[in-house]
C-alpha cells in the first residue's frame, strides 16, 4: 500500500501489487480513496508472490 497526496489514478497502479490511497476531509466527513488493478492480485498472483517471499526473491519476482 502506498499513502499517497495526489489522487490515486489506474495509471500509476496498473500491472503492479500496489494499492494507492488517500484520505480527504470533505464537508466534516472523510472520504478515502483507492486505486487498485486487481487483474494481477488472484489467488495465483498471491501464490507467486507468497512464494517470492518464502525462499528469499524480491516479492515482485516474475509479477511485473
Amino acid at each position: 500500500m502506498r499513502v499517497t497526496e495526489a489522487l490515486p489514478a489506474t495509471k500509476d497502479v496498473a500491472g503492479t501489487n500496489f494499492f494507492d490511497v488517500t484520505v480527504r476531509r470533505h464537508s466534516g466527513k472523510l472520504v478515502v480513496l483507492a486505486c487498485l488493478d486487481n487483474l494481477i492480485k488472484g489467488a495465483a498472483g498471491v501464490a507467486v508472490q507468497n512464494f517470492n517471499l518464502m525462499y528469499g526473491f524480491e516479492e515482485t519476482t516474475a509479477l511485473l
